[in-house]
């Protein structure tokens, strides 16, 4: 079919993320989403194996939650949260607060992830300057780990397999090291902490998977040994749960598999089920009360012209309800089960490093991927949204996807990996 007239006006002004768009294949119009599903404008439809960057986590065009936008819409979609305040983000904040357990409750808004994770760097470091305390301003961060593209963030992700290198020399300098696996390793890190500990704001981690350094997963044994070093070398503990929040993992929130808490926690993505930006750096009383002060340079000095927003936190608010009235927690864990078999096959090729799964998150190791466009548009042509990154394919849906969808999008994986060597 003809390419709709928008697209041939519209994308000569567009720039499109993570692409070399002199090369890169043209991105794909999409009209209409539901369920799991895309819909293209030439008519075809996509199954969507990765939610919207993970976001989807109740399918698209959940009606509970168009609802409450539209009622919200309707009332008040904004206002500024700089001496004015509004019932959805008070209410959610106190939902949050209730769900992540007790300590974890002063939640502050943003509008992406990157900003909320910026946010728990800057309140770890004013928690020590609140304090009298100088020169704590490094964090411990780890191989493999993705935190975000903001300046700040990009400090903290992995320095050599991600893909901010291009501007080392332009960034903070932090401590980025290897997780502690084992006894071992988390000996050598005590010793490190040992001498730099007085140096550090906190320790940055996501817990139990590492998402867009690779998809790399640990065992909750490493954040128990995070949290014993936090707590003997006097460091903040900070999760970032922007991908693994809201049962990706299996439990509502990944922490909770390793029986601690942190200090501050990151969360967006799926927070609002996928259809509003909205982001929350929530942290301990602890973490709180050394901002409260009668000096006004106690206070931290942040505030996203959008945050709080009020119809984000309206579909936020309706993503807390699904969780409380959907088995959305068990039908994770029934994703884990199927994607694990479903992908199995996958290790009979040559070619594959690896298949690990851990709750709704399927992934498919190669020894190296030449032409990831190719291989998307293979995927494409067999009816699913699929985005390879770095050496590895990934299937992230809908929690709420059906079997038939998640069955065609494991065969479809398969199909493609076994046809040609990517």
């Amino acid at each position: 079919m003809q390419t709709p007239d928008w697209v041939a006006r519209g994308q000569p002004h567009i720039w499109q993320p993570y692409a070399q768009m002199k090369t890169a294949t043209p991105p794909l119009p999409v009209v209409r989403s539901h369920g799991s599903r895309l819909e293209l404008a030439d008519g075809r439809q996509l199954i969507d194996g990765v939610a919207s960057w993970w976001t989807a986590c109740h399918g698209y065009n959940h009606p509970h939650i168009a609802q409450a936008v539209r009622a919200q819409l309707d009332a008040m979609p904004h206002v500024m949260f700089g001496g004015l305040t509004h019932e959805p983000a008070l209410t959610l904040a106190r939902r949050l607060a209730a769900l992540l357990g007790p300590g974890l409750d002063r939640v502050f808004y943003t509008d992406s992830g990157s900003v909320a994770v910026e946010v728990a760097m800057k309140m770890a470091v004013q928690f020590w300057l609140n304090q009298g305390e100088r020169g704590r301003s490094r964090f411990l961060a780890f191989r493999g780990g993705y935190h975000g593209d903001t300046f700040g963030t990009m400090a903290v992700c992995d320095p050599d397999e991600g893909m901010h290198s291009l501007f080392r020399g332009m960034l903070a300098e932090h401590d980025i090291v290897d997780l502690p696996r084992d006894d071992a390793a988390m000996a050598r890190l005590d010793a490190f902490l040992e001498t730099r500990g007085p140096q550090l704001a906190g320790i940055l981690v996501e817990p139990l998977v590492q998402g867009a350094g690779g998809m790399l997963l640990h065992d909750p044994e490493v954040l128990r040994r995070l949290r014993r070093l936090a707590d003997r070398h006097g460091l903040l503990l900070i999760f970032d749960e922007i991908f693994t929040g809201f049962g990706r993992t299996g439990t509502l929130f990944a922490f909770e598999q390793a029986g601690i808490r942190p200090d501050i926690i990151t969360l967006s993505k799926a927070l609002t089920g996928g259809t509003l930006p909205l982001a929350a750096t929530v942290a301990s009383s602890r973490v709180f009360d050394a901002f409260w002060s009668d000096d006004p340079s106690h206070a931290l000095m942040h505030g996203p012209t959008f945050m709080g927003n009020a119809l984000a936190c309206a579909a936020a608010n309706a993503s807390l309800d699904l969780f409380e009235s959907e088995p959305r927690l068990a039908q994770a864990r029934a994703l884990s089960t199927a994607l694990a078999a479903g992908l199995a096959p996958c290790r009979e090729l040559a070619w594959v490093r690896d298949v690990r799964v851990l709750g709704a998150i399927g992934v498919v190791e190669l020894d190296r991927i030449d032409d990831r466009e190719a291989l998307k548009r293979r995927l494409v042509e067999a009816g699913v949204w699929v985005r390879p990154f770095g050496n590895v394919v990934y299937l992230t849906p809908a929690l709420t996807i059906a079997p038939d969808e998640l069955d065609t999008l494991m065969r479809a994986v398969i199909a493609v990996l076994r046809a040609q060597r990517p």
